[in-house]
């Protein structure tokens, strides 16, 4: 079992050094690199960075699970350079907002990705380099050491998409990882010899912690990019896998099929983030892993995690998102900016060392989100308001009511409506695009537009049109057209009128 819980936060790249020489780290489909490869890879890829980037430089990383984006977390921190991964399934639009304001001066994406970007695209101080080309080059290079970089420096920047306008970046320090790997390798109980599958994009802090909190304890990752469900069913009886981290979109497509038992005996932990689980998704989980420990979980990208609940308290409160995880004070303050009372709706407030440092190069968002802790607050400082209403119970459990915002939530992807509606007008096929969230039962939400049309318009072509400019996760599951948008009283578009109308 690895040691005691270390509240000092170190560089990040010193998670490469816990694990046993000879045991597995990362189970790839053509090797296995154990923790001594690891310890080698890292140095070498973070020598081979410092030749194309100097300190404090963003490389971004755009490309599906293999060695190169499960790497560079650790690489970029031991030279000192910021990584910006990129979600795979981000299409050119994205991407070129995310390097432009990113100001990355380093991408590396598999040729495929690259033959997709356009003349414009990657800024003209950006050098590209092919995943399929990169490690011919980097066995080259000699091992650098573990850094002795002050954990309070940037260590990544997180795109995410808000409410309104573009993916904005969230500021990660050094401190802000390593403290979240060993919060959650803690709660959870992680040892050296578990196996994770690691199914949730490395772009997301979900998808990130996995590796890092696995590497803190001295377990084992087998990334995964599944076509289907049963993908997820077969790595696991393959790998004899021991934690499977999913959102409930993908929890529902696997409670739907069948489980043979050598992909459940093993099965020690199961962890849900991305959105609430349902009381019947619950008990469908304990059907098929009865010796599994059910974890639900809440958090926000701004602050890693927030909450956790004990899977002791999950059959008693299936609907809680439960109490603070390690390193996070969590604070429900009502309207009147006082701590809320028991059973009193309120906005959840994160302090404490997991707050981020703000979004990149956006310090009108930052001001909004990142506020001074209320003053009955244990941690002081910076503390991130959610936005998020929440209630806590008698016992100091905490309940999710809903969200401040307009975020569509679906299949564990935040969609901002306003990016969405930009595509749209930039088709020039509408005038006015309003998108909302509809209620699904399996992905959590799918994407509403309303549109009023411009000259040429057809509802097919616009599809078309959208099908080449977003992912698949925001694509729009339904069209309204109206002759003349609903507006409120201010003249300003009616969102809540045009989400009643979809819900219809």
């Amino acid at each position: 079992m690895f040691s005691a819980p270390d509240s000092h936060p170190w560089p990040l790249d010193h998670l490469a050094e816990r694990g046993e020489p000879d045991a597995a780290a990362l189970v790839l489909r053509d090797r296995v690199i154990t923790h001594q490869d690891l310890r080698t890879r890292v140095g070498q890829l973070a020598t081979w960075l410092l030749e194309h980037a100097a300190k404090g430089d963003r490389v971004a990383s755009w490309a599906a699970k293999g060695e190169a984006t499960c790497l560079l977390p650790l690489a970029c921190a031991r030279a000192g350079i910021v990584h910006v991964p990129i979600n795979p399934l981000l299409k050119r639009m994205q991407v070129a907002h995310i390097l432009s304001d990113s100001g990355a001066v380093l991408l590396i994406a598999n040729n495929g990705r690259l033959r997709s970007l356009a003349d414009g695209d990657v800024p003209d101080n950006c050098t590209v380099v092919a995943e399929e080309d990169l490690f011919t080059q980097v066995e080259l290079c000699a091992r650098l050491g573990p850094s002795d970089h002050n954990p309070d420096e940037l260590a990544a920047i997180l795109y995410t998409s808000g409410s309104t306008g573009r993916p904005k970046g969230v500021m990660l320090s050094h401190a802000n990882m390593w403290l979240g790997a060993v919060s959650v390798a803690t709660y959870l109980g992680v040892e050296s010899d578990d196996v994770v599958l690691a199914v949730q994009p490395l772009s997301f802090d979900y998808g990130q912690n996995q590796l890092l909190s696995t590497w803190y304890a001295g377990g084992s990752v087998v990334p995964l990019d599944y076509l289907l469900p049963r993908d997820v069913t077969k790595a696991c009886a393959r790998h004899r896998v021991t934690t499977l981290a999913c959102v409930p979109p993908l929890w529902i497509q696997l409670t739907e099929i069948d489980w043979p038992q050598e992909a459940v005996a093993s099965m020690r932990r199961l962890t849900n983030t991305g959105g609430a689980l349902t009381v019947g998704l619950v008990h469908d989980l304990r059907r098929i892993f009865p010796d599994a420990r059910l974890f639900p979980m809440y958090g926000l990208t701004e602050a890693f995690r927030s909450t956790y609940l004990d899977p002791s308290l999950v059959d008693s409160h299936p609907t809680s998102i439960g109490k603070a995880i390690p390193f996070a004070e969590i604070l429900v303050v009502n309207d009147e900016g006082a701590i809320a009372a028991a059973g009193e709706e309120g906005e959840l407030v994160h302090c404490g060392p997991l707050v981020a440092h703000g979004y990149w190069q956006d310090p009108e968002r930052t001001d909004d989100r990142f506020r001074p802790a209320p003053k009955d607050s244990m941690c002081g400082g910076m503390a991130v308001w959610s936005g998020d209403r929440v209630k806590r119970d008698e016992d100091g459990l905490l309940y999710f009511v809903g969200r401040r915002d307009s975020m569509i939530k679906s299949s564990g992807n935040r969609i901002s409506p306003q990016e969405v509606e930009d595509a749209a007008i930039a088709t020039g096929l509408v005038a006015e695009a309003v998108a909302v969230g509809k209620p699904d039962p399996k992905l959590g939400h799918v994407v509403c537009l309303a549109v009023r049309p411009a000259a040429g318009f057809s509802e097919d072509v616009l599809r078309n049109a959208l099908s080449q400019s977003l992912p698949n996760f925001m694509q729009p599951r339904h069209f309204r057209v109206y002759d003349a948008m609903p507006r409120n009283p201010n003249g300003k578009l009616d969102r809540n009128a045009i989400a009643l109308e979809f819900a219809q």
